[in-house]
Formats: structure tokens, sequence, C-alpha cells
């Protein structure tokens, strides 16, 4: 399949892609604290919701625990330490009615945890951190899907038939390459390449969970709030895993 094949295939796909990176690319360069905690809040609530469906939770009172947790965020300075303490009172709380139940921990594992760790990346190392963590990932995704349709053959997970080995090669050489060029304007080019290619290597498997997650509630997509993309989950899966890992790979070799 060549390059015209693709975009004929994928139009809608790619309009909804050109769209989220122009309001991505506004919220950027804007860098205000509140707006980017407004998005990434948003981003949060919608993931969380869908992540109650794949779980099969339908208790509404847990979109109030979502929207308490995010509020927290905004005002505690390690957001990433709320989801420990989220998931402590709850284990508690559970044990102490005598009615423990690890499905109901789920979200705040997933999104949760992920969601406040790529909002203290923002705090702790700025707006071009989540620069560099969006074209790790965005590129990741497009050189894996232009690789894997051009010249994939090998099957890399029964988890996600779709994928290739050779795709997700591609995908993390054309990220760590891409990451690296970009990282050189916080840290240097070892450092870059390292958390390039670490990061997206996590963003493939942080896809592969979700692909997972979907396939255990037999769904195709986490919702369907944008056009050829599916859910909020379908859009984010690949920062679920990759916020994480950068933000513990900054603290460590900064």
């Amino acid at each position: 399949m060549n390059i015209n094949e693709i975009y004929s295939a994928n139009k809608q796909r790619i309009v909804t892609s050109a769209v989220l990176f122009a309001f991505a690319l506004i919220v950027a360069l804007v860098d205000n604290t509140l707006l980017t905690w407004l998005v990434v809040g948003a981003i949060y609530i919608v993931s969380f919701y869908e992540a109650m469906a794949l779980f099969s939770l339908d208790d509404k009172k847990y979109l109030v625990y979502a929207v308490a947790i995010w509020l927290a965020a905004l005002i505690y300075p390690n957001p990433d330490d709320i989801a420990y303490t989220v998931i402590i009172i709850s284990l508690s709380m559970m044990v102490h009615k005598k009615e423990l139940s690890y499905k109901k921990l789920l979200p705040f594992f997933y999104p949760t945890a992920s969601l406040l760790f790529l909002w203290a990346l923002y705090m702790d190392f700025g707006m071009s951190s989540l620069v560099w963590l969006v074209v790790v990932v965005s590129s990741t995704d497009i050189g894996a899907y232009v690789v894997g349709k051009s010249i994939g053959k090998t099957p890399f997970s029964k988890t996600s038939p779709n994928k290739t080995w050779e795709g997700v090669v591609g995908g993390i050489v054309t990220a760590t390459i891409l990451g690296s060029i970009v990282g050189l304007g916080s840290v240097d080019l070892s450092i870059s390449i390292l958390v390039s290619l670490l990061v997206s290597i996590s963003s493939v498997w942080g896809d592969l969970f979700e692909s997972y997650l979907k396939r255990e509630a037999q769904v195709k997509d986490s919702g369907a709030i944008f056009p050829g993309h599916g859910g909020m989950l379908d859009r984010v899966d690949g920062y679920m895993f990759g916020s994480i890992i950068m933000v513990i790979l900054l603290r460590g070799l900064l």
C-alpha cells in the first residue's frame, strides 16, 4: 500500500488528527497553567468515563471522585502522589466495610495515575516536555502505521493482530530520531536519545494495553468522540505509559 492509498483509506482519521494537532499547538503556544490544567483535565474526565465502561463500572459517584482528584492536582505540588493516596484511602474504606473489590480500583490506576503523571511532567519540566512527549508518541503511531501498512508482515501480538513487528520497529526508530531532535531543547543528546527511545517503546505497550482492555470488554473503540479515531482512550493510549516513563526518566537523569 502506497502513501496515496493510505491517505485515501484514512482521510477522516487524518482530518481529525490535523484538527487535534492544531488545537494542541494553540495550547502549547499559549502555555498557560490554568488552560493546560483544564485541557488535560477534560482529557482525564472523558478517559476516566470510558475506562469505567471498559471495566464495567456504572456507579456515577466515581466521576465525582475523578473531578475531586483533578481539583486536588491543581493545588498539590506533587500530583502523581495523589493516585497512590486515593488507592490507599479506597482500600482502607473497603476493608473497613469488609467489601474489598479490586475492580473498583482499576480506574484509579488507569487512566488516573497516568494523567496525574502527565500533569506532573508539565509542572516539573514545563510545556517543552509535553511537546517532546507528544512528538515521541505521535511519531511512534504514525511511523508504525505507515511502515506497517507498507512493508509489515510479521505479527506483533495476538492482543492486536493488525500490528506488525516491522511497523513497531519503524515507529520506534521514527520517534527516537524526531524525539531526540526535539529533546535537545531541554537536555543533552545522549539523554534525549535514551528518553525518546524508552518513551516510544513504552507508548507501544500503552497502546497494546488499551487494545487488551477493549478486547476483554468486547468493544471496537473505547468511545465515539473523535471521528475516525474512536474514543479519548483510543487517542491517548500511548501517553498512558509514556507519561509515567518520561517523568521517571527525567527525574532520575536530570
